[in-house]
């Protein structure tokens, strides 16, 4: 099972990632118990070289750690058919219990790697790098999250094997059922809906505060409407939004929609949706920064362009998700 493509190549990739994001954490360490920005001493210019070699490998290998969280879903995908009762990467996620682990793992390694390469953008960007202490100190806490995130893909893909026979997302996501996916698929679908649109006009609307106000109150605000939308968004997904995709009433796995027969509408729909997510959580992330006068500028700046991304990827999600639900020939009328 091991010897698949798709698994070789996240777990390869993954590996290089984490020895290379080890490397720049020994580096790291260097640069914290040496760094002093007033001095000119050799020793300090040599530091401050070495935080370029730092941040480019650290770049790159986290660059590459993002686009692994889309092979390990593609893989998911792919390798379904091994397995007798599985249809989709439900059925290959509940082959062996710890891939939900490692998927959990995956997307909060892929939101911290996320924000150290901003935080490290933002750093870089300033004269008298103000964030090396705060950066390379979080760098010593994503090198233990790749570390996890590998170990629990290798313990998932290594405890798979051909002859299981697996439950996929029809009784996984079933009413019938008990757990978290149950609850969801029986939530009442209009109140669903309403609060899935009303949770979508106030992050528009906060997200417009956001923009105006020359305070901090709503860039807060709108990292926590981003938070409550992605929760919101996920539920609805499972509730109603997956009936209207899949033009099936009874259909609530959001997981075939990363195949070929819909178009893989997943992988636009879900990155947006997380994409949108993470720009309006990063003006309240960084907005503690702006105390420091050398960043002010360079935030506020960026700040506006994160929730221009935000408002951008959330509208392409809505547009991806409702487009069926206003236009398509399917229609929940009858369960209303």
């Amino acid at each position: 099972m091991i010897l698949h493509p798709g698994i070789l190549a996240l777990i390869g990739g993954s590996s290089l990632v984490l020895a290379m994001t080890l490397y720049a954490a020994a580096l790291g360490l260097r640069v914290l118990a040496r760094w002093d920005y007033d001095s000119h001493a050799e020793g300090q210019l040599a530091l401050e070289r070495r935080t370029y070699l730092i941040s480019t490998i650290v770049n790159y290998a986290l660059g590459f750690q993002i686009l692994s969280s889309l092979l390990f879903i593609f893989t998911l995908d792919d390798i379904h058919g091994l397995f007798t009762g599985a249809m989709c990467a439900t059925g290959s996620l509940n082959a062996n219990p710890i891939g939900w682990s490692a998927l959990l793992a995956s997307l909060v390694t892929l939101l911290a790697c996320g924000i150290w390469v901003v935080l490290n953008q933002i750093d870089q960007g300033s004269e008298d790098y103000p964030l090396v202490r705060l950066k390379y100190g979080a760098l010593l806490l994503v090198a233990p999250l790749l570390g996890l995130t590998l170990g629990l893909q290798i313990a998932y893909f290594r405890g798979l094997r051909p002859e299981i026979i697996t439950s996929c997302c029809g009784s996984l996501f079933s009413s019938d059922g008990s757990g978290l996916a149950s609850t969801l698929v029986g939530f009442p679908i209009r109140p669903m809906m309403g609060v899935f649109y009303g949770t979508s006009a106030v992050f528009l609307l906060v997200a417009v505060w956001a923009l105006r106000a020359k305070g901090g109150l709503g860039k807060y605000a709108l990292s926590l409407s981003s938070a409550i939308l992605l929760v919101v968004s996920l539920a609805a997904i499972v509730s109603f939004l997956s009936l209207y995709l899949y033009q099936m009433p009874t259909h609530h796995c959001p997981f075939d929609v990363f195949q070929r027969e819909y178009g893989y509408i997943g992988y636009p729909i879900y990155g947006s949706l997380f994409l949108g997510v993470f720009c309006g959580l990063l003006p309240g992330l960084f907005q503690p920064l702006k105390g420091t006068p050398t960043l002010a500028t360079a935030i506020g700046r960026l700040e506006r362009r994160w929730i221009g991304w935000s408002v951008g990827a959330i509208g392409i999600f809505l547009l991806l998700t409702g487009w069926r639900v206003l236009f398509g020939a399917f229609s929940l009328v009858e369960y209303l």
